[in-house]
């Protein structure tokens, strides 16, 4: 939404138009799906499985699903859709919402309180794919590869490992290449 209001405002100031064509989202695209899950299984072969897999998005205020933002409902179709290619059992994994900020509701279930219920639970070992992002930033690296490890540990957890973002990997560029040529 941010992005195509900037992107609005600026061509509502311009009078030369350039030719756009925006791609309204591909949360469920088979190419995004399958990607995702290469991901995932690439670093399971490599890292091994953990108890426990949290998709983790980025978070909104409630406040934009009240006025009508799809995100929501587009980030737990992603994660159902992986989950399902992945064959998960739902006790294997939970969504959950990350990178609050202020004083606003933000919607829920957030991520830390996910990885908190799961220590007091007995969990000892979380892999954490941020598929909302499209590369490692930040967010991913930090917020999940530093502080959520931390205070995953710190409540008395021994793993949580970050599943690296898409990147540059070619089943990323296989991805945009086929959700650009279908669009243009």
């Amino acid at each position: 939404g941010s992005v195509y209001d900037c992107l609005f405002r600026y061509i509502g100031g311009t009078r030369n138009i350039p030719d756009l064509r925006c791609v309204h989202n591909y949360h469920d695209h088979p190419a995004y799906i399958e990607a995702l899950a290469h991901s995932v299984e690439k670093h399971w072969q490599t890292h091994g499985r953990k108890q426990k897999l949290l998709i983790s998005f980025h978070g909104l205020p409630e406040r934009y699903i009240e006025q009508g933002d799809p995100y929501i409902d587009q980030c737990k179709a992603t994660a159902n859709l992986l989950a399902e290619y992945l064959q998960l059992k739902t006790d294997q994994w939970r969504t959950g919402f990350q990178s609050r900020f202020g004083r606003a509701k933000w919607v829920e279930p957030y991520a830390d309180n996910i990885i908190n219920d799961w220590v007091t639970q007995g969990i000892k070992t979380i892999d954490v794919l941020c598929p909302s992002f499209a590369t490692d930033c930040l967010e991913t690296l930090e917020e999940v590869g530093v502080e959520y490890r931390a205070m995953f540990q710190q409540a008395g957890g021994h793993d949580l490992t970050l599943i690296p973002c898409l990147n540059s990997s070619p089943a990323h560029v296989e991805l945009i290449t086929a959700v650009v040529r279908e669009h243009f």
